[in-house]
């Protein structure tokens, strides 16, 4: 390898420069694109950004990965890379908060939905982002049709949240997401993990992060990142208390060498890991594909843990898949490997439900595209509905939702017959 090769290989493996070279605008795909003679490409990502809730923002490495030659149908491109004419109108019922995590919010940057569990949003940013962001109301940059919701700085919650967690003593497992982990400063990730072992009543913490199916060379060439998160791990295990690092993976390509150095270097010192995937159109809603993913995952000793039917989200309507779909892809899954590595599929319930098992529907109406969850130990005596893709229904029922008394007739329907059936059970 010449000189300038090993520098090059050298700096790609390199965090920073990873993070410092991202593609945050349509011009400087250019580069990666390759042929694009008459400028229809780069228009049509345009209209896509243009569209699109979340700001473009993609690492030189995730780049690598996407197959140019077939950039339209490419797995890792549809999750990062927006296209205008891909983009079908977002469900009527769409809301920018679809799970209302701002009204489970007892205090400015800690959601506390489930009795014994709180979400903490220590950052707004990620090292990239996902089309499809459930959050995409309040992380990354202001796009042109969404205006983030900016919270405080985080310091400035973070002693009002430690005070209601030790106020609050029912809460027992903590997860610290975003945005994402891997954009926190060794100092403040670890003063964030310290500050949550110091309260007594917590026993299970997680960092959420997309960062090692994105960026791995985090783990391994910011030795201090790792290191914080290492050490934070060793106190938790002292004291009993589990730590351990969630991370999401979609797609088989996304594990490279890169990956499994990290996940290995991860393993060895003690971190245990889960994964929990979205399921996806043209990424990952074919069985063979998960079941790779799901494979790969293993083998790293990374729980395959939960895959999430798409939240409504706009601008994605074309990735989502029915309820339907998601039952029949786990039931493709099971049993291809020990039990406690099949991740189970779940819907996060629209307007607060929580994760419900996604074949748990109380009742489904494969024709509206309906399906009904209770969550009585979440919600007790409220019904949640998810809404399966319009593009799933009949013509005449995608008519049906765009009038709003049909649309609110199926939905009384739907609700009634779900209630009827645990009236009787």
């Amino acid at each position: 390898m010449s000189r300038s090769a090993d520098e090059m290989k050298h700096k790609f493996g390199d965090a920073v420069w990873q993070e410092r070279h991202a593609v945050t605008r349509v011009d400087q795909l250019r580069e990666w694109m390759g042929v694009d003679t008459d400028g229809s490409l780069m228009r049509d990502i345009q209209l896509g950004l243009a569209r699109a809730p979340m700001a473009m923002r993609i690492t030189p490495y995730l780049l690598n990965l996407i197959d140019w030659s077939n950039f339209r149908r490419d797995p890792i491109r549809k999750q990062f890379i927006p296209v205008g004419s891909e983009i079908l109108p977002s469900h009527p019922l769409l809301k920018m908060d679809s799970l209302l995590e701002r009204e489970s919010s007892p205090v400015d940057g800690l959601v506390h939905r489930y009795p014994d569990k709180a979400l903490v949003l220590a950052t707004d940013c990620c090292p990239v982002y996902c089309r499809f962001c459930t959050r995409s109301y309040i992380v990354g940059l202001d796009t042109e049709t969404v205006s983030k919701q900016r919270a405080s700085p985080f310091q400035m919650r973070w002693d009002t949240i430690l005070e209601y967690l030790r106020a609050t003593p029912v809460i027992v497992d903590v997860v610290v997401s975003g945005g994402d982990c891997f954009r926190l400063k060794p100092s403040r990730l670890l003063a964030i993990g310290m500050g949550l072992l110091s309260v007594p009543s917590i026993r299970r913490i997680r960092f959420a992060t997309k960062g090692l199916a994105v960026l791995p060379m985090k783990v391994t060439s910011d030795h201090e990142w790792t290191d914080a998160l290492v050490n934070i791990s060793d106190v938790g295990r002292d004291q009993g208390v589990e730590i351990s690092l969630h991370t999401h993976f979609n797609h088989p390509r996304e594990i490279t060498d890169y990956t499994v150095a990290a996940a290995e270097l991860l393993f060895k010192r003690g971190i245990r890991m889960r994964n929990q995937s979205v399921l996806l159109a043209g990424v990952n809603d074919d069985p063979d594909i998960m079941k790779q993913l799901v494979k790969k995952l293993s083998d790293l000793h990374i729980q395959p843990y939960y895959v999430y039917t798409c939240d409504l989200v706009d601008g994605i309507e074309h990735m989502r898949r029915s309820v339907e779909q998601a039952c029949q892809m786990e039931k493709a899954l099971r049993g291809i490997t020990a039990g406690y590595n099949t991740p189970l599929f779940v819907v996060d319930a629209p307007g607060g439900g929580g994760k419900r098992d996604v074949h748990s529907f109380e009742h489904y109406d494969t024709q509206t595209g309906i399906a009904v969850y209770a969550a009585p130990s979440v919600r007790p005596n409220e019904l949640f509905t998810y809404l399966d893709p319009l593009h799933s229904l009949s013509p005449d029922v995608q008519a049906a939702w765009l009038d709003p008394q049909r649309a609110e007739r199926m939905m009384f329907d739907a609700v009634n017959a779900a209630r009827a059936k645990i009236g009787g059970a």
